[in-house]
Parts: C-alpha cells; sequence; structure tokens
C-alpha cells in the first residue's frame, strides 16, 4: 500500500533539499526565501480540504480515492521534470505551485485510503508504515545527488547556464519517474476495498455541489473532536519551526561548518551536499524509528511518545549552529554510503539523530491520535483539515520570517536554526494537554 507513498514522499524529499539552493543559484535574497516557499502550504491550505471532503463522496468504477492519486501524480511528475530547467525565480516559484499542487491533490486521498483500507486496530501500524516509507523515500531523494557524485562519477561542479548543477537535474528526472510509477504500482497492487451498499446510497444522498462541499468543510471544523484541537497549537510551533529550518539549513552549515555566504561558490555546493546527506541520515534514522516507536506509543501513548521526540528534535536544532570546520578524514563507512561530507563532520549525527526521530513522530504518532478521534465516514475531510493545521503555521513563516530573519535575527541563518529549537521545544510542552485516543488502534501494534 504504502510502496505510492514513497514516491509522494521522494518528491517532497526532492524540494526539502534543492529548492532552497535553486533559488539560492537562480540569485534569490535570502530574507525573501520563506516567501518564495509559499506554494506549498497555500495549495495544501486550497486543495487538501477540497480533495478530501470530495473523496470522501467520490464514486467511480477505480475506487473512491483513485482518481485524485493518478491526477496528483501526473501534475507532481510534471512538475519535477521541468524545475531544474528553471531560468528565473520567477519560473521556479511558478513550477512549485504546479508540483506541490499534484502532491497535494494526492496526500489526502492517500491517508484516507490507508484508514479506509485498515481495521481500527491497525491504523497504528499503518500510519507508523508509512512515517517510515515517508523516511525511507525522504533518505534516497537527500542522498541521490551524492549517490550521482560519489558512486557514478558525476561531476559536482558541473553547472548549467544558471547555475544549476547537472546533479540536480539527473535527481528531479529520477523523481518524476518514480511519483508516476510507484503511485500506479499501489493502485494496481492495492485496490481499494469496494464500497457497502449503504455507503454508496449515503454518498449518493450527499450533496455534490460546490456549497454543499464547502459547507461540509466548515461543519467539519465547527464539531471537530477535542484531540485534534489540541493539537493545534502543537502544529503551529512544529511546523513553523520546520520551515525555518527547511529555509536556512544549508545556510547554516554554509556559515558554520564551509566559512561561506557566497552561493555561487564550490565551498556553498559543499555546504549543499552536506545538508542533504544530513537530510538523507536523520530520514533514514527515521525510517528506523518509526517501526521501533509502536512499542513506545503502546507504553507511553501517542501524545507523550511525539512529546518526547519533539524536545529531542528542538534539542538537535539548537546544536546545530555550533557545528564547526571538518575534523580529519571521513570514516570509510560513510565514503561507502556517499556521505563523505557528512563524515567529516561527525558532530552533525546529534541534530541528526534528534531530527530523525522527530521526523518520525511528526508522520506517524499525530496521524494515529487523529484516526483514532475522527468518525469514519469524514476521515477524507478532517484529513484535509488536519492538514490545514500543517499549512496554515508555514503561510504565517512565508509572511512574517522575512522580518523577523532581518531585523531581529540579523539575517543570521544560525540564529534562525537556533530559535526553530526553541519553537520545537516549545511544540513538546504543548503535547502536555493532548490525550491521546481511547480506543482499541494501539492493540495489536506488537502483534503486528
Amino acid at each position: 500500500m504504502n510502496l505510492g507513498f514513497l514516491g509522494l514522499q521522494f518528491s517532497f524529499g526532492l524540494q526539502q533539499g534543492n529548492m532552497i539552493p535553486i533559488y539560492s543559484w537562480l540569485g534569490a535574497d535570502e530574507a525573501t526565501l520563506p516567501v518564495l516557499q509559499l506554494a506549498g502550504p497555500m495549495t495544501g491550505l486550497l486543495i487538501q480540504p477540497l480533495i478530501g471532503a470530495l473523496s470522501d463522496r467520490t464514486l467511480t468504477r477505480i475506487g473512491r480515492r483513485t482518481p485524485y492519486f493518478l491526477i496528483g501524480a501526473i501534475m507532481c511528475s510534471l512538475g519535477l521534470f521541468a524545475m531544474p530547467h528553471s531560468t528565473s525565480i520567477l519560473m521556479a516559484a511558478s513550477l512549485l505551485w504546479l508540483l506541490d499542487a499534484g502532491n497535494n491533490v494526492t496526500m489526502e486521498p492517500y491517508r484516507a485510503y490507508v484508514s479506509d483500507r485498515l481495521n481500527p486496530d491497525q491504523h497504528a501500524i499503518g500510519f507508523l508504515s508509512q512515517s517510515a516509507f515517508t523516511g525511507l523515500a525522504q533518505c534516497l531523494a537527500f542522498l541521490t545527488p551524492s549517490i550521482l557524485v560519489y558512486w557514478l562519477g558525476f561531476d559536482r561542479n558541473a553547472v548549467d547556464a544558471h547555475n544549476i548543477p547537472t546533479i540536480t537535474h539527473v535527481s528531479f528526472l529520477i523523481g518524476a519517474v518514480l511519483s508516476i510509477s510507484t503511485i500506479l504500482w499501489s493502485v494496481l497492487r492495492v485496490p481499494e476495498l469496494p464500497v457497502s451498499p449503504e455507503e454508496q446510497a449515503r454518498i449518493a444522498a450527499v450533496p455534490r455541489s460546490a456549497a454543499a462541499t464547502l459547507a461540509e468543510i466548515w461543519d467539519a471544523i465547527v464539531t471537530m473532536p477535542r484531540a485534534m484541537r489540541q493539537m493545534a497549537w502543537m502544529s503551529l510551533f512544529q511546523w513553523y519551526a520546520f520551515a525555518i529550518y527547511w529555509a536556512y539549513g544549508a545556510l547554516s552549515i554554509g556559515r558554520t561548518a564551509f566559512a561561506t555566504s557566497d552561493k555561487a561558490s564550490g565551498a556553498f555546493r559543499d555546504a549543499v551536499l552536506t545538508t542533504q546527506q544530513l537530510g538523507a541520515f536523520y530520514n533514514l534514522i527515521g525510517f528506523v524509528a518509526a517501526f521501533a516507536m509502536v512499542p513506545v506509543a503502546r507504553r507511553l501513548g501517542p501524545a507523550r511518545a511525539h512529546m518526547a521526540c519533539l524536545a529531542l528534535c528542538g534539542l538537535g536544532l539548537l546544536y546545530l549552529p555550533q557545528v564547526g570546520p571538518a575534523q580529519g578524514a571521513a570514516p570509510a563507512l560513510f565514503h561507502a554510503l556517499a556521505m563523505p561530507e557528512l563524515g567529516q563532520h561527525l558532530a552533525l549525527m546529534i541534530p541528526a539523530f534528534g531530527l530523525g526521530l522527530g521526523w518520525a513522530s511528526i508522520m506517524g504518532n499525530p496521524y494515529v491520535i487523529l484516526a483514532g478521534s475522527i468518525p469514519p465516514e469524514r476521515t477524507g475531510v478532517y484529513m484535509g483539515i488536519f492538514n490545514m493545521m500543517i499549512v496554515l503555521p508555514m503561510i504565517l513563516n512565508a509572511l512574517t520570517f522575512g522580518w523577523i530573519y532581518h531585523h531581529l535575527l540579523s539575517g543570521d541563518p544560525r540564529m534562525a536554526v537556533g530559535a526553530a529549537g526553541v519553537l520545537l521545544l516549545c511544540a513538546a510542552a504543548t503535547m502536555l494537554r493532548v490525550e491521546s485516543p481511547r480506543d482499541r488502534m494501539l492493540d495489536g501494534m506488537i502483534a503486528a
């Protein structure tokens, strides 16, 4: 089921690891980077609740969710194919809107598909498995440029007329192929379950107009379950913080580990590779941690497990700006893994561990809480509304952090990353008041 999620998250990983460098190579000012990333949260805000509500009331011969998987995968593949050919900041930003629209058309139906296909006592293992595939996919996406350099012999300094490296072109081409092929594999191998006659009758009786769909979304917001409301503050701090890290992580590592702020320099390309390798490593940790977290979530509850992981993630980001220049040669293992720059900066293992645990929990535990709190017949719309709690903090970041970065943080990406660490600690504290679901969703976790 989740192989298609691998292709979808590979696309997100490419964005996280490459969009800020692409904007930087095209000449973007550092303070404008949050605004240039606005496509992701805005398309999520506009598309995911709408698509979630529509997929709840869709009846086709190929299923309720499948049409949205296929449309989104095609849009995503087109965006990935075209992105590295950008000739200007405007072109790159426009293609990012297409790419994120495709991702968001697919995302919430895919999460609802997992909830549809599994019994309630399988939800935890289902969503934590989805989290594991997220970690694996993003690990591969972040690491692809380094694999091209160290395993396949590509020249890291080969760039096109707009300073975009060849390895970036090839990485996005691989992502375009994976996006469509893995979604098709999931659709063909694990078709949706037939809709019962009772459910068909209920869907047929639901009005299908745009006004009715918007009214459904509004009613779902008004009647939102308590556990979902309690997670709103967590989402605010958590996603504002990650938006900062994605925008300024590479710039911070460039300053501290490579002593450069020159975006056209070879040292900055090394900093980008190092940041991508860090992203690959923390997602690899997240892949393993997602499965190891199952007994932890069973024992502590998903809310407390998420609180602990967010705290460790925040501490890791507070430490990240303290990492200095390379200390000696990389161990042989890191060369074998195509991560020699990361091996030369072993202190990055500390933030990598925190980021890995935090990311694994973010992609799993909140959805465990959510799936046990919402009515099954409204899964799609509530998954979409929950995504609004993700994208609104990112929109807020895009509209406010440029000013904060310039006026309060002295235009220093190291201070920006430290601020992200503080916000993640705040997110962890808010989980103290979130109640874990009381149904049977955790009962079968260890057996599964």
